[in-house]
């Protein structure tokens, strides 16, 4: 410093220009990105990195199923015989079955049918599709045996994230608990293993406004509610509150809260 005020009064400065420079260059030095929670997050000229984003509706990609090794070897005893568009699974389906499908063994079978479902070939999953609707449609009794072997398969069709997969599981899963006796009530003890992707596509659905879609079978949202619908009704006393357990945001459809016990009129008032 100038120790006159003369001194001071002559003593050259920059100009605002070369400070507003040196602050900008400054500015566009490069800075290190470095991890969180760390020692080098300290360090000057360093910028803490965010955390990666996760998309949970991110289709995961599908790994060789056991049906389409299967298949490529020759040893499934089904072939497609033409196509169709049927949507309802009661109807005849588009197969050529070598033998009945009844005679199958469905403990060795239906499960690899089933896994076929995350198959990513669109011909491979409709074969599959329709020839586990068709055996199980065919011998409904012979379901609940096999039922343990088909939890893991639907699991793994489930976790692929991929709407059009889903929603065929989903499919194959309401006429198992529809046709076979006491699957309902069996597959209580699996909520968990199934109803954990439910969760994150019950609520999405298509904004129709004033409009009226009668096909239900093709939106994902609508096909998880039918589902669920179908596991409380057929579930058994336990149903509803696992389901609740799984899905925080459902609602009962076999007791309604609105419902008014059948012992009490809604104009009484008890004291």
């Amino acid at each position: 410093m100038c120790s006159k005020p003369q001194e001071r009064a002559t003593r050259r400065h920059d100009s605002g220009k070369v400070c507003r420079d040196l602050l900008y260059m400054r500015s566009k030095r490069a800075r290190r990105e470095v991890p969180a929670f760390t020692y080098q997050a300290l360090q000057k000229n360093t910028v803490v990195a965010p955390p990666p984003k996760i998309d949970i509706f991110k289709r995961r990609p599908n790994k060789e199923t056991v049906f389409k090794i299967y298949f490529s070897r020759g040893d499934i005893p089904v072939v497609l015989a033409g196509r169709s568009n049927k949507s309802d699974p009661t109807k005849e389906r588009p197969l050529r079955w070598y033998c009945t499908p009844e005679d199958l063994d469905y403990c060795y079978y239906l499960p690899i049918f089933v896994d076929g479902l995350a198959d990513a070939d669109n011909d491979t999953r409709f074969l599959a599709f329709n020839a586990a609707i068709d055996m199980i449609m065919k011998a409904p009794q012979k379901v609940l045996p096999v039922l343990p072997k088909v939890i893991l398969p639907l699991k793994r069709a489930f976790q692929t994230r991929d709407k059009r997969i889903i929603i065929s599981a989903l499919h194959v899963l309401q006429l198992m608990v529809r046709l076979g006796p006491c699957v309902g009530q069996a597959l209580v003890p699996f909520y968990r293993q199934l109803l954990a992707v439910c969760n994150l596509y019950k609520n999405i659905n298509v904004n129709l406004g004033a409009g009226i879609d009668p096909d239900r079978s093709k939106r994902i949202g609508d096909v998880i509610e039918d589902t669920l619908k179908l596991l409380e009704h057929c579930g058994g006393p336990n149903a509803f509150i696992n389901i609740k357990y799984m899905i925080p945001t459902y609602e009962s459809a076999v007791f309604p809260r609105c419902e008014v016990p059948p012992h009490e009129e809604p104009g009484d008032i008890q004291s």
